[in-house]
């Protein structure tokens, strides 16, 4: 079976490398730490675990940055004398982890799942435990860590529509790859009746809630109210935030715009991608609609626009989400309508917010679904009712209150996971030589 695989793998690496190659040439700046990718470290890496105990942690990208984060603060007083390397897949996610963790963790690229680049990258990095944050199933990095004796953990996990069907078709691949797992914490028990029902041993798997309601940031780095006056904008002017948007959907939100600003004339618009990278071609059509916009990137310290010189803001920088979140009168969510998976919505729910999104929240299902049962987000069928759910809460500062308040409520209520799952961590690494310092 293994053997299968890493040929069939092989092959398809082989076929998609140009395809994942324009991406990485596409985003930029991915010629450091390119050979990390097939397991090659520098001196400087190699150097700063010598003699250490290391847990690594992965997470695929941007989306799971925030859970590794907070897993890392309540981790690290409980494991005084381990070293936390943290991995990703993206460009975009080395960039925020360089950016927002502490320059004493390690922060490395995965490497490509072909058995010797695994076994070059195990034999350097020696973890002592794993961590794995929503992460995909990669059969030669799990094979090598199991064969290794190495503690693996599935954090915050969740199956997808897409992938749940997909690993019961080939159970007999991945049923012993689940079954490898020491500790698996779920979101919900939902997911954690799939996971059993994937090859999860009961032993090993764990509700205990979703993570992302933990590490929630409300801190914003950015004054956008200030950036926004700096462009003309009015101080009451009222803000339509989409947040992580794909393509489609910021061309829906043009078009929505210029109708409801015939209604509301101190409408503006905030458009923030999910992908930075799409910037100019999303500049481009809100050209062919007549907008006028400016790109975040281009403000600078004596910016100054006249009042009403500006119909929207295209946010082409990356991290600052949260900070246009703050100011916004009404929300959109992103991916959600156009495209499938949905983007978090508990970001915006925890600043107050009124947040809507659309019918494709697969990725965020059950927290989409603990919003709506308790009144505390909206969720929309189709681009008009979208309009007219923008159009509603526009006119209604009490609904849009209501709303914000009921979906903050929501956040606090399903806190606590990430000390649960620190203390599932904790116990069963207890068996090891690894200190751990006493919960305080």
């Amino acid at each position: 079976m293994r053997l299968v695989y890493n040929i069939i793998f092989l092959a398809l690496f082989a076929l998609s490398s140009p395809y994942y190659f324009f991406r990485m040439q596409r985003r930029g700046n991915w010629q450091k730490g390119f050979g990390q990718r097939f397991g090659q470290y520098d001196n400087k890496i190699k150097q700063s675990i010598t003699n250490r105990h290391v847990l690594w942690m992965h997470a695929v990208s941007v989306g799971e940055m925030s859970v590794c984060m907070e897993l890392i603060r309540a981790l690290e007083p409980r494991l005084p004398n381990i070293k936390i390397m943290v991995s990703t897949t993206t460009t975009t996610g080395m960039a925020e982890l360089q950016k927002k963790l502490p320059t004493h963790i390690g922060k490395i690229y995965y490497p490509v799942d072909r058995r010797k680049y695994v076994a070059r990258a195990m034999g350097t990095i020696h973890p002592d435990a794993i961590i794995l944050v929503e992460a995909e199933i990669w059969p030669n990095f799990i094979w090598r860590a199991r064969s290794l004796g190495t503690p693996l953990f599935l954090i915050n996990a969740r199956l997808s529509d897409r992938s749940y069907p997909r690993y019961k078709r080939f159970g007999f691949l991945f049923r012993q790859l689940f079954a490898s797992f020491t500790g698996v914490e779920a979101q919900s028990e939902e997911y954690a009746r799939k996971l059993l029902e994937v090859g999860c041993r009961p032993e090993a798997v764990q509700m205990l809630g979703n993570l992302k309601f933990d590490c929630v940031n409300t801190r914003a780095p950015l004054d956008v109210s200030a950036l926004l006056a700096q462009l003309g904008v009015a101080g009451d002017a009222l803000i339509l935030v989409g947040g992580s948007t794909h393509d489609g959907e910021e061309e829906m939100l043009a078009a929505q715009f210029m109708r409801l600003r015939q209604r509301f004339p101190k409408l503006f618009l905030v458009l923030v991608p999910r992908h930075f990278e799409r910037a100019k071609e999303i500049g481009r059509m809100l050209s062919k609609h007549d907008l006028r916009f400016f790109y975040r990137a281009e403000i600078a310290p004596d910016t100054q626009l006249a009042p009403g010189s500006l119909d929207c803001l295209l946010v082409n920088t990356t991290g600052e989400l949260v900070s246009f979140y703050k100011p916004a009168t009404v929300v959109f969510v992103g991916k959600s309508m156009t495209a499938k998976g949905g983007q978090n919505p508990i970001e915006p729910a925890a600043l107050c917010k009124p947040t809507v999104f659309g019918p494709n929240m697969q990725n965020f299902s059950d927290v989409a679904r603990i919003f709506i049962s308790q009144r505390g987000a909206i969720q929309v069928g189709d681009a008009e009712e979208l309009e007219r759910t923008f159009a509603e809460l526009l006119a209604d500062p009490a609904r849009r209150e209501e709303l914000g308040n009921t979906a903050q409520k929501i956040v606090q209520q399903n806190q606590g996971a990430v000390a649960r799952t620190v203390e599932m961590i904790v116990k069963h690494l207890r068996a090891g030589d690894l200190y751990i310092a006493p919960q305080k």
